[in-house]
């Protein structure tokens, strides 16, 4: 596809796979046509219209950590229990952070269908990729650079099969997201999808470690889990994190949900949503200087060595 195309694949949220979130290949049935909040769809979709459901089937619906505790809790299941049974684990989109998505069924379809006619079980809680069909949500992101505007405008997927298009109920944008929910779960996913959308700016010239993934994974899929690390490891012994907000967290799972994105974003890119303590940056900076003393190399040469080590994996990474 063209640069002039209005969006391309790996900067386009929350659309299927047929396409769910995205693949790896711009769906054709996207219409070519910038929305604003303010542009209107003719779409409505009922028991009564006779494609409905068949979009839950073949497709890939990416989880977001509100969607998976939403329903979790929906279900009255713990995290790791949820995992285990109703999804199965995948790279996010052009990023080397891992995720979930729906495990579908063997004949193919989302796990949360009763029947063609009775739809979604979990439907008040269903995923934030469901809620925003057949609207779409795409952002540009030109650079790495921190606080750089994105252009965000909205798209239509207009599917052979769908007899949506043919109701006569005709919505704005800005209301059709509003009808479905999707402002609360934007509001609710907005700091983790900055960090995954940050993520992918960077392409795959600088690797995760395995513990940093394993991180992003336990702060995005289990927030039982990340609460223990936060009170039972010794994060609160690196980090200054104030009473009022270490009373919140203990107790609330949203108030929780929000502060992961916050440590995530500042144990990921450095950023200063969470300060480690003084003494414990002295300490690491101390341990820098020995370092640099030891080795003899600054640390404007030691991240240039780095960088062309990076550099040279990659290289041989894309031709093997």
């Amino acid at each position: 596809m063209s640069e002039k195309t209005p969006f391309t694949k790996e900067k386009t949220l929350f659309h299927k796979e047929k396409t769910m979130f995205g693949t790896d290949k711009n769906p054709s049935n996207i219409l070519p046509t910038k929305y604003t909040l303010d542009s209107k769809i003719k779409f409505r979709c009922h028991p009564g219209v006779s494609c409905f459901t068949e979009c839950c089937g073949n497709i890939k619906i990416v989880l977001t950590p509100y969607d998976i505790l939403k329903i979790r809790k929906r279900l009255n299941m713990e995290a790791a229990e949820f995992l285990h049974t109703y999804t199965t684990p995948i790279y996010l989109e052009k990023t080397d952070f891992p995720g979930v998505a729906i495990k579908l069924t063997e004949e193919g379809r989302c796990p949360f269908i009763k029947s063609k006619t009775e739809g979604c079980r979990i439907y008040s809680d269903r995923p934030t990729a469901c809620r925003y069909y057949p609207v779409g949500m795409a952002n540009f992101h030109e650079g790495a650079q921190e606080e750089q505007n994105a252009e965000e405008f909205y798209f239509v997927v207009k599917e052979p099969h769908c007899k949506g298009f043919e109701e006569d109920k005709t919505w704005t944008i800005r209301e059709w997201r509003e009808d479905q929910g999707v402002d609360v779960r934007d509001e609710m996913n907005k700091g983790w999808m900055e960090i995954v959308m940050r993520r992918k700016s960077f392409g795959y010239q600088a690797t995760l470690s395995e513990q940093a993934k394993r991180m992003f994974f336990m702060a995005s899929t289990d927030l039982d889990q990340f609460r223990s690390f936060v009170f039972d490891s010794s994060f609160l012994k690196s980090y200054e994190v104030e009473q009022e907000t270490l009373d919140k967290i203990r107790e609330d799972d949203v108030e929780l949900l929000q502060f992961s994105y916050r440590v995530l974003a500042s144990m990921l890119f450095g950023t200063d949503d969470i300060k480690v303590k003084p003494e414990v940056l002295k300490a690491k900076v101390d341990t820098i200087k020995k370092e640099q003393e030891k080795t003899g190399k600054t640390m404007e040469e030691r991240a240039e060595a780095d960088f062309k080590k990076i550099k040279e994996e990659w290289d041989k990474a894309k031709t093997a």
